[in-house]
This record gives C-alpha cells, sequence and structure tokens, in this order.
C-alpha cells in the first residue's frame, strides 16, 4: 500500500455544551487536519494522489466551511442571539469536539470519493483526536 498525508491548517472557535470544564466556555484553536489517503497502486504519474487535488477537495471545503467559523452543537442557547446579530457560525447534531470534527472531514473526503484512511485533527500542538475508517 501507498500512502500520502497532507496537513491543512485552520483557526475555529467551539464550546462544548454540558461539559463541566474550561471547553463549556467559547474559545478558539488554530487547528491542524492531517488527511492520510492510501491506495494499492500508483497512478500514470507515480503517486497516489496530488497533494494539488487534496488541496482543492478538502482544504478548500475546509477553509469554506471551517476555517474563522464558530462551531456550535445544534442545540446551543447562543444560536438565536448570533443569528440575530448575523454573525457566522456551524452547527453540528453533535458536540464540536476534535473527534467529531476528525470524522467530519473524513466523511467530507469520502463524499469526493477520496480513499481516505483517517483523519486526525491537531486541536493544540500536544493534543488530537483520530477518526479512521473501518
Amino acid at each position: 500500500m501507498y500512502r500520502v498525508t497532507k496537513e491543512i491548517w485552520f483557526c475555529y472557535g467551539h464550546r462544548l455544551l454540558n461539559y463541566n470544564g474550561k471547553c463549556a466556555n467559547l474559545h478558539g484553536h488554530n487547528g491542524k487536519a492531517v488527511i492520510t489517503i492510501e491506495t494499492p497502486q500508483l497512478d500514470s504519474l507515480g503517486m497516489v494522489i496530488d497533494f494539488v487535488d487534496i488541496k482543492k477537495k478538502i482544504g478548500i471545503w475546509i477553509d469554506d466551511n471551517l476555517d474563522h467559523k464558530l462551531i456550535l452543537h445544534k442545540d446551543d442557547p447562543m444560536i438565536p442571539s448570533l443569528k440575530q446579530m448575523g454573525e457566522v457560525y456551524l452547527t453540528m447534531d453533535v458536540n464540536p469536539t476534535a473527534e467529531n470534527l476528525a470524522k467530519r472531514i473524513y466523511d467530507h473526503a469520502i463524499e469526493q470519493k477520496l480513499p481516505v484512511v483517517e483523519v486526525t485533527l491537531w486541536e493544540t500542538e500536544n493534543s488530537y483526536a483520530t477518526y479512521r475508517g473501518r
């Protein structure tokens, strides 16, 4: 098997509902998504995939949908106020944890028909979560 990995940096804010700790407060991260793609054979150019294609299919989506966004649980009581003020935010059906964000990026890669193996989301320089397909 051949494997390539692309790192994509982005900034986001979030908070966790029903959490007893600092992450219950609004805060932000300089996150890094690490996307790993694997294939049994190389293409005619000798590549698993061109890194530019990963940037186009995943990096641009991250820039458009996650970068500099406030990511909240769909039931967050702050949403009506944000909506009223015209603020930009993104909701998830689950708490916007590093684990759930890694899975969301993985799911997008699958939607783009990429043979993604796993996505790791670095939330800080020493804390990360990985979602790996079956």
